[in-house]
């Protein structure tokens, strides 16, 4: 018997023998791991069926628990539903930017990211068709590969010069976007400092790279400086600092100042996520970096297509071998599909719109604020905000709930937003204005809300 031949028939053994150790109860050698339907185990994690056959000595693996367990106990959907609350995955019919339709009914839309009001501007659909005639319907390949177009680079080009920066590169959604370019950053260590008010999508960027993760609390530049202080003695890699330019639930701002010189004084690089503030935020609509003067002092800066742009997508800016190594190393752009050429192409005639009609933001602002006031007005708290993001602090779920069912059923679509998107207690009704809103029609969202408040006792 050749050596080879002496290691497969130990091997065989030895894998026998394990499986055996690892057996768990009511399964023989030869059976499924799996929990089959109708096993003993589908009434619920750690339940076994009395009549199951169970092994006793003192190598007993747990009992088997259904991965999809947690699946068939997770019934708040259901709950909502039943009470006619449940507001999530709502069908639009048919969309007019200010207004909307669902299951027949019409409702004036106050919970769009649709801030300067270009889904439906005559430029932007006509850019999204030709390019459809051009390049057909997709790219069906990654921007790696076979799906870069010239749409692709000529948008890049736009952006780094729109922004004042080297360099820019295009990926197919903004949660990509953040996912690609912090973890292909940050490494083993280094180290991200991130608002705990950051987006999603941020969080995600930051755990799933190999860098290590600081939160410091919401806005609180003592608490950044202390967690900045509290690393300095066992630094041994590069610091990141990340924040929402505007952050989405709250419409308030970064102290972007302040965090640029913890972060020159500490030398930590700046990453903004402008997602809620491009079109929006800065006399030229640069962002929150241009608002607070201090766009020589952020690294990088990177947004999404899908609100100011009226389209789907996001970008990163910044310099030329920043750009490059993300490029090449952002795994959410390089294994994803590029795209789309009419996404592309709208998001360019957005971008021209955006340069060239300033105005738009002016009204933008004058009806952020005569929302605003006319909420303080009805004695409600719109906590921080100062953009086109106007929360309604309610503070309970069920009344979040209930509130927003009331809006809806009076024709006002909003959005309720409860924990984990917002701390606990903390519940909200988030309001958004559009620079196409007219007056008249967000006087109508105020008298509407003013008498869900009375019927409801809020406020």
């Amino acid at each position: 018997m050749t050596r080879t031949e002496q290691k497969n028939i130990w091997w065989r053994r030895a894998s026998n023998f394990l499986q055996v150790l690892r057996l768990p109860h009511g399964r023989r050698p030869g059976e499924a791991r799996g929990v089959p339907r109708g096993s003993a185990n589908q009434g619920g994690p750690g339940r076994t069926s009395p009549n199951a056959p169970r092994h006793t000595g003192q190598l007993d693996a747990p009992p088997p628990t259904d991965l999809f367990a947690k699946c068939e106990a997770f019934t708040k959907p259901l709950e909502l539903q039943a009470a006619d609350l449940y507001p999530y995955f709502l069908p639009i019919g048919e969309s007019e930017g200010t207004e909307v339709e669902i299951h027949g009914k019409r409702l004036l839309m106050a919970g769009s990211n649709n801030y300067l009001g270009v889904t439906h501007d005559p430029r932007v659909r006509e850019a999204a068709i030709r390019a459809i005639e051009r390049f057909g319907s997709g790219c069906t390949g990654s921007r790696f590969l076979n799906g870069t177009l010239e749409l692709h680079e000529e948008l890049e080009h736009r952006l780094a010069k729109f922004l004042g920066y080297e360099s820019a590169l295009v990926f197919t959604t903004g949660f990509q976007t953040n996912l690609g370019v912090i973890s292909s950053l940050a490494g083993r260590g280094d180290v991200i400092f991130t608002d705990r008010e950051n987006h999603a999508s941020i969080m995600d960027g930051c755990r799933l790279g190999f860098g290590e993760m600081r939160k410091f609390r919401h806005n609180d530049m003592e608490d950044l400086e202390e967690q900045l202080r509290r690393e300095t003695p066992r630094r041994r890699g590069g610091w990141l600092i990340v924040v929402d330019g505007v952050f989405s639930m709250l419409g308030d701002l970064a102290n972007l100042p302040r965090i640029c010189e913890l972060a020159e004084e500490y030398g930590a690089r700046v990453l903004v996520d402008d997602a809620h503030s491009i079109g929006v935020m800065g006399a030229h609509g640069r962002g929150t970096a241009e608002h607070f003067d201090v766009e020589d002092r952020v690294d990088l800066v990177l947004g999404t297509f899908s609100k100011s742009f009226g389209s789907i997508g996001g970008y990163v800016a910044g310099d030329e071998q920043i750009i490059r190594w993300v490029k090449h190393h952002g795994r959410s752009m390089i294994f994803s599909a590029s795209l789309p050429p009419a996404s592309c192409a709208a998001t360019l005639a957005a971008l021209d719109i955006i340069e060239s009609e300033p105005e738009r933001r002016t009204v933008l602002h004058e009806n952020a604020e005569f929302m605003r006031a006319g909420l303080h007005a009805l004695g409600f708290d719109t906590g921080p905000s100062v953009t086109p993001v106007i929360p309604i602090l309610i503070g309970e779920r069920h009344a979040t709930f209930r509130f927003w069912r009331e809006l809806y059923d009076h024709g006002v679509f909003t959005n309720p937003i409860t924990s984990p998107a917002v701390p606990a207690g903390m519940d909200l009704i988030r309001t958004s204005v559009m620079a196409t809103h007219t007056r008249e029609q967000l006087q109508r969202v105020l008298d509407i809300v003013a008498q869900v408040a009375r019927k409801l006792r809020v406020a």
